[in-house]
């Protein structure tokens, strides 16, 4: 799998990459926001037939924050981004998470545990359930039965309307922006709760076998043990 590594202090990125490397990944390595962005770009990306499957982005650059950074690749590209920087403060995750990164590792780190975090962002849905979804073009989703309103908030399956609780449409909502990528529940709490609270965490359990109960649609929802959520689309 090609992997992109945003860091600009070579040694650093010498180190790691030789790690990454050793696992299987290979490694493309930018000094900088813009050199990332263009690597990015689909004839760029595309080289060699494989997209990226990740970016490890360092918020530490030296043309532009990372946050930047990772708020221009969110707006182009699905491809999970893990923040990787010395920033440790609730503050900074919750920033990066609310801007799309998929995940937020502090350095100093286990490089064990990067990999392990790495593979957890990665794993999708096979393709056919990918295609199944359908963005409209009023602004709603469809995920085969299930149709989404974002406008008036309102859901249905098979033209039937389900009542929703607020949060409970703001949590479908949020997983339906990406189907098939893993939302963390820190970052699933913070942009549905608007708080960094772990009391959270059994709310947000509740609210997810809700979901699953009123749709009538247990598989919807995959729970990602130890990391969070993801909605699967059905088969086409």
């Amino acid at each position: 799998m090609r992997l992109l590594l945003v860091e600009d202090d070579d040694h650093v990125a010498a180190a790691l990459s030789a790690v990454l490397s050793r696992h299987g990944f290979e490694v493309t390595h930018s000094r900088t926001g813009e050199e990332a962005l263009r690597a990015l770009l689909p004839a760029t990306a595309g080289t060699g037939g494989e997209p990226f499957g990740v970016v490890l982005l360092d918020l530490g650059l030296p043309d532009q924050d990372g946050y930047e950074v990772c708020g221009r690749i969110r707006k182009r590209s699905g491809v999970p981004v893990i923040m990787v920087t010395a920033r440790a403060d609730v503050r900074s995750r919750i920033h990066g998470l609310n801007l799309g990164a998929d995940d937020y590792v502090v350095k100093p780190y286990d490089t064990g545990e990067l990999i392990a975090r790495i593979h957890a962002v990665i794993r999708r849905p096979v393709p056919v359930r990918e295609a199944a979804v359908v963005a409209e073009d009023d602004g709603n989703v469809r995920l085969g039965a299930v149709r989404i309103e974002l406008p008036t908030r309102r859901v249905s399956v098979d033209g039937i309307d389900v009542a929703l609780t607020r949060k409970e449409f703001d949590l479908l909502a949020l997983l339906a922006q990406r189907p098939g990528v893993v939302f963390r529940r820190e970052q699933i709490i913070s942009e549905v709760w608007r708080t960094s609270w772990e009391g959270t965490g059994r709310t947000l359990e509740v609210h997810v076998a809700s979901l699953r109960s009123k749709l009538r649609m247990p598989a919807l929802i995959e729970t990602v043990r130890g990391v969070g959520y993801r909605l699967v689309a059905p088969a086409a």
